[in-house]
């Protein structure tokens, strides 16, 4: 018998069951996914926000994704990437205090990977500050369980930008930079992810984005990736003094080009609190240069 043009080829179901033991639970449970259907699909997303409201879950941030689900296995549930790289987590747990005299401290939520110079066997020094950054925040939504979309790499990330028109094919392999607005669209492309830029004129002038900044890592708790001139870092907090104005901004330096010893990057200061002024005078912020502050938003879903 011949199909009428107005049918629908059938599609057979792909059903696959996960196990899921979010922390407000007491107990796992076990959910069915047909997987013919993209996690971001309206019928899914709507099966899950009525999940969420049965098991009392938060409304606002994924749980009972595939990428949330309970691993038996000693498959690395981050990527292939990371356990081929043994990437550290979380380097700033256990650093120095601020220094700050009664400052109020907002910090990064959630963990992230540490992504810095000459890692994945690729001599970036001297261009790929940004693509870390980018990297160490891409980590970030993954292991917040966000998505499940591998960390890219330099290429990839070109390929991204040449793909949505913002570069040219010649982009691709090369050495060349980006910033906050280029991060911006692939972290949109990539993981439908929007950010705020803050713009500073000055690197004096950072201090005076402390309450926005405080007000980012309370309410979004994502990294922060600092443009300015040639060089980009990741800010992971700030402790700040709002009657005295004294402030300190924690950094992750992606510049680093040693390996994964986490004394020696303490040691280094390649992960530490930072004035944007020293008391020697000292400027980290250098008051002659441009700053792009890009601040990626949580996205409010299930």
């Amino acid at each position: 018998m011949e199909r009428s043009a107005a049918e629908k080829p059938f599609k057979p179901v792909k059903l696959c069951s996960y196990h899921f033991c979010p922390l407000s639970l007491f107990h796992p449970v076990t959910i069915i996914y047909d997987l013919n259907y993209g996690e971001t699909e309206a019928k899914l997303v709507e099966a899950r926000r009525l999940l969420h409201h049965r098991l009392a879950l938060p409304s606002d941030r994924p749980m009972l994704r595939v990428a949330n689900a309970l691993k038996f296995n000693e498959v690395d549930p981050i990527s292939s990437r990371s356990l081929e790289a043994k990437r550290l987590v979380d380097v700033h747990i256990g650093s120095a205090g601020s220094g700050v005299a009664g400052g109020q401290t907002s910090l990064v939520e959630g963990s992230y990977e540490y992504y810095h110079y000459l890692q994945d066997h690729l001599d970036d020094d001297g261009w790929g500050c940004a693509y870390r950054s980018l990297q160490t925040i891409i980590s970030w939504f993954r292991l917040q369980q966000y998505t499940n979309v591998p960390v890219p790499s330099h290429r990839e990330i070109q390929e991204t930008l040449v793909s949505i028109g913002d570069k040219d094919p010649s982009f691709i392999g090369s050495r060349e930079w980006i910033g906050a607005i280029e991060l911006s669209f692939v972290l949109d492309k990539l993981l439908g992810v929007t950010c705020k830029i803050l713009n500073v004129r000055s690197g004096a002038e950072m201090p005076d984005k402390c309450r926005e900044l405080a007000m980012h890592f309370t309410t979004q708790g994502s990294p922060v990736m600092i443009g300015g001139g040639v060089l980009a870092y990741t800010l992971l907090g700030i402790d700040y003094n709002e009657f005295t104005g004294e402030s300190s901004f924690l950094i992750l330096d992606p510049h680093y080009t040693g390996g994964e010893d986490l004394k020696t990057i303490r040691a280094g200061g390649w992960c530490g609190w930072k004035r944007a002024i020293s008391s020697t005078g000292q400027e980290f912020f250098l008051r002659n240069k441009f700053y792009n502050l890009l601040l990626p938003q949580r996205p409010s879903t299930v």
